[in-house]
């Protein structure tokens, strides 16, 4: 599980100050994306090789709003991954009291730049796997 902060932008609020509720998948999609940096894997380099992971499912449940100016923490964790596809969840949590705002999951599939299923290669795929495995506790368990 990785955790990322961020401070609730003013442009992110409706007229009452509350977060939009669209703005908490962009959050996500930060989360997303660090998760995987931290395995060793960066979007550009993906994208430079012809390889993009589309979100195919989408699921939010929010719990408590979020205003102008909260401190957020979005934690992400890798709850599936194959070759074709991966799967996350998320948690928002307002830190000024440590509720949860939203929770999530998001499945994402790995494409060509037209939009055709492919298998991500071993040079990444190892990466994000070592990762997931030790999230999952598989490593211990092989011990």
């Amino acid at each position: 599980m990785i955790a990322i902060r961020e401070k609730v932008r003013f442009v992110e609020t409706d007229m009452m100050g509350v977060v939009h509720h669209a703005n908490y998948l962009h959050w996500l999609e930060i989360g997303r994306v660090e998760y995987l940096r931290a395995c060793g894997v960066t979007l550009s380099e993906l994208m430079d090789n012809g390889i993009v992971f589309p979100i195919t499912d989408v699921e939010l449940q929010y719990k408590n709003s979020c205003f102008f100016d909260d401190e957020v923490e979005v934690q992400t964790a890798m709850c599936g991954l194959n070759k074709a596809k991966m799967e996350f969840v998320y948690k928002v949590i307002r830190l000024r009291d440590g509720a949860v705002a939203v929770e999530g999951r998001t499945r994402n599939v790995f494409t060509d730049m037209k939009g055709h299923i492919i298998r991500l290669p071993a040079k990444w795929f190892d990466k994000i796997k070592q990762a997931y495995d030790k999230e999952q506790g598989y490593e211990e368990q092989k011990g």
